[in-house]
């Protein structure tokens, strides 16, 4: 199922942002509620998430990402794994992930779209097994946040990232629907 967020990150792709995207004076933190409309989980999950942004990406490693994608999947999920740690995220009881891709870019009411990627956890068994989900490596969220830094988001925990001839970059959810973020808000 391809999923609408993938015009957030087509857009803050393509977006070339000011310099100052990758200097950050304080970490950035948002809380919010994540609630798992997904097929694949055996009943609807809910749990709140933490997400910390320690830094942005910056317009190379950005502009790299998208030369690479041109070469595969594969290739992007090893540039991917190969970048800086920009966050993480995490809920309660389990490990923090580290995020390796965080931008953002202004929207027209003063808020912003911040859109934050990296490769997902891979169990051994699925590693071993090579089930049909290992060909959705990645994690994808996109949070839409008004002036105040308050808003909803979406995660597709398995996706996988194609480009077509033609230069578009989409996105496959493996599951029918993505994790809504609700609630978003800052964390002071």
């Amino acid at each position: 199922m391809r999923i609408v967020f993938a015009a957030g990150l087509v857009a803050t792709l393509a977006t070339a942002l000011p310099a100052a995207q990758s200097n950050m004076a304080q970490p950035e933190k948002f809380t919010a509620f994540a609630v798992d409309m997904s097929n694949t989980a055996p009943r609807r999950n809910t749990t709140p998430v933490d997400i910390t942004i320690t830094r942005w990406t910056t317009d190379t490693e950005r502009d790299g990402l998208k030369e690479i994608l041109a070469k595969g999947q594969d290739a992007l999920l090893s540039a991917l794994q190969r970048l800086p740690v920009v966050g993480y995220i995490n809920t309660p009881g389990s490990l923090r992930y580290d995020l390796h891709f965080a931008r953002q870019r202004p929207s027209g009411d003063g808020g912003r779209t911040i859109i934050l990627a990296t490769d997902r956890y891979v169990t051994a068994w699925e590693a071993a097994e090579r089930p049909r989900t290992i060909d959705y490596p990645f994690t994808i969220i996109q949070l839409q946040l008004d002036k105040n830094g308050r808003g909803q988001g979406k995660a597709s925990v398995a996706t996988r990232i194609t480009q077509d001839d033609d230069g578009t970059i989409e996105l496959e959810n493996f599951s029918s629907e993505p994790v809504m973020l609700n609630d978003v808000r800052p964390v002071k």
